[in-house]
């Protein structure tokens, strides 16, 4: 379902950011819905990730079961397996269960000096939204 497309500038050094602020999947405890607010950043090679064929993963993860570290981190590979990128991060702002906002973490390697990569954006949990 993930798809990729040819890098049309892969001479160039960018970054692209995707924001997913409704993403949701079930808890594999009680499988009731978790909601997170995902910010993917990476810096292409050769390959883009196409933007609808992403939509529709972060889509189907509103039917699966998995603990919060899971589906950030499970994101995270699929994209660098995918498009081989020379950089690429994710961060999962999960919203409180139980009072706990969890906030997952994951990078490639160490940030690229070169390139303009913004911070994320996502406050520490205080009613984010």
């Amino acid at each position: 379902m993930l798809e990729r497309v040819p890098n049309p500038q892969p001479e160039a050094r960018y970054a692209v950011r995707f924001t997913a602020p409704e993403f949701t999947s079930l808890c594999p405890m009680t499988g009731q819905p978790d909601f997170a607010h995902l910010v993917i950043d990476y810096v292409p090679q050769d390959w883009l990730v196409e933007s609808k064929s992403l939509k529709l993963y972060l889509t189907s993860f509103r039917n699966h079961g998995a603990f919060h570290e899971d589906c950030t981190v499970a994101i995270g590979l699929r994209l660098r397996e995918l498009l081989d990128p020379h950089w690429l991060r994710i961060g999962g702002y999960w919203y409180p269960r139980g009072g706990i906002p969890i906030d997952v973490f994951y990078q490639t390697g160490a940030t690229p000096q070169d390139v303009w990569i913004p911070d994320q954006g996502v406050p520490p949990y205080r009613g984010r939204g």
